[in-house]
């Protein structure tokens, strides 16, 4: 195995994340809950909505303060993990 990619993020910085799940109550509140596992300084109150044109889904960005790479693998994999979540970008 070679050397780890040297990440062209320098950190910490301002991350957003889309999240894609289904226009239903308490996804997005579960996915704040989510985020804040992992970027504990998260702002709820920062957390962007857009509803689907025929308004299955839900698109949510979440702009967190990224302290590290290892970080955003982790709060990804729990995303992309989650059984609301259909995509994360």
């Amino acid at each position: 195995m070679g050397q780890p990619e040297e990440s062209l993020i320098r950190y910490p910085c301002s991350f957003p994340i889309k999240i894609m799940g289904p226009c239903i109550d308490g996804f997005a509140e579960a996915i704040c809950e989510v985020v804040r596992s992992h970027a504990p300084d998260f702002d709820p109150a920062l957390l962007e909505m857009r509803p689907s044109r025929n308004g299955n889904y839900l698109g949510l960005t979440v702009t967190i303060n990224a302290q590290s790479r290892e970080q955003l693998d982790r709060l990804y994999q729990a995303l992309t993990h989650h059984p609301m979540v259909k995509v994360v970008l």
